[in-house]
């Protein structure tokens, strides 16, 4: 189960979320989104967990709670609209391709 939580600050590390999730159960990643161009994060991340059941107790758990005095929302993570979640999008890197 892929985990959505936004409205982190600046400061948040992926070390800080495994340490918020692990006692929720078995964390495979964390993922903090970096802005490619500056490194700086952007507010999000996503946490994935091997069990479907553990995922919804974290989530219904920290979903509300506090990570360096921010409130935190943390939902199952969603595909965009329109795109097969199980497929990569042709359009992801469209806009790096350079057109004759």
């Amino acid at each position: 189960m892929i985990i959505f939580i936004g409205n982190l600050g600046p400061q948040a590390t992926e070390e800080q979320l495994l340490n918020l999730f692990a006692p929720h159960g078995a964390v495979d990643s964390v993922t903090l989104v970096r802005d490619r161009d500056t490194g700086q994060a952007r507010g999000i991340a996503f946490v994935e967990m091997r069990n479907a059941a553990e995922g919804e107790t974290a989530i219904s758990s920290l979903n509300g709670g506090m990570l360096n005095e921010r409130v935190l929302r943390v939902n199952e993570a969603r595909s965009k609209p329109g795109e097969d979640a199980g497929q990569p999008s042709s359009r992801a890197r469209d806009h790096r391709r350079h057109r004759i």
